[in-house]
Formats: C-alpha cells, sequence, structure tokens
C-alpha cells in the first residue's frame, strides 16, 4: 500500500520511516534527529523548513517527542 509522500499523521509518519525506509525508531535515532529540529541555526532545518514550512516542521518535531515517548513508556514497562 504506497503512502503520500508527505505523511499527515504520526501513524503515516511512522509507517513511512520503520516500513518504506526501513529505520527502526531507536532511542539514540529518535534523540539524534530531535537534536537536529529543534535547533533552527542548522542549515538542516533551515533547508527542511523551507522545503516543507514551519508547520511540518513542528508535526515531525511533534511525532518524533512523540516516538521518544513511546520509547521510554516501553523501557520504563520492561
Amino acid at each position: 500500500m504506497p503512502t503520500d509522500l508527505i505523511p499527515d499523521s504520526y501513524a503515516a509518519w511512522k509507517h513511512c520511516i520503520t516500513v518504506e525506509c526501513h529505520i527502526p525508531l531507536t532511542r539514540t535515532f529518535v534523540e539524534q534527529r530531535l537534536a537536529v529540529w529543534q535547533n533552527p541555526k542548522l542549515e538542516e532545518t533551515q533547508r527542511f523548513r523551507r522545503c516543507y514550512g514551519d508547520a511540518h516542521w513542528q508535526r515531525v518535531v511533534g511525532w518524533f517527542q512523540q516516538s521518544l515517548a513511546e520509547l521510554s513508556q516501553t523501557s520504563t514497562s520492561s
């Protein structure tokens, strides 16, 4: 099942990352991406915001934060 090029929900974003791109959402990966996306001075972040807009950038940051929260819940319940 093909997905939209730009995810519009957490579920679609997570599917895109983990299934289509085969990138596991590990704590290390999520924390590294958050460090980039939450730093507006980095060129990578500025480029993303120019390409996709601030609203989508904020959604992506939120999705990474949600993923980190899920990872934290998983590690505390184990």
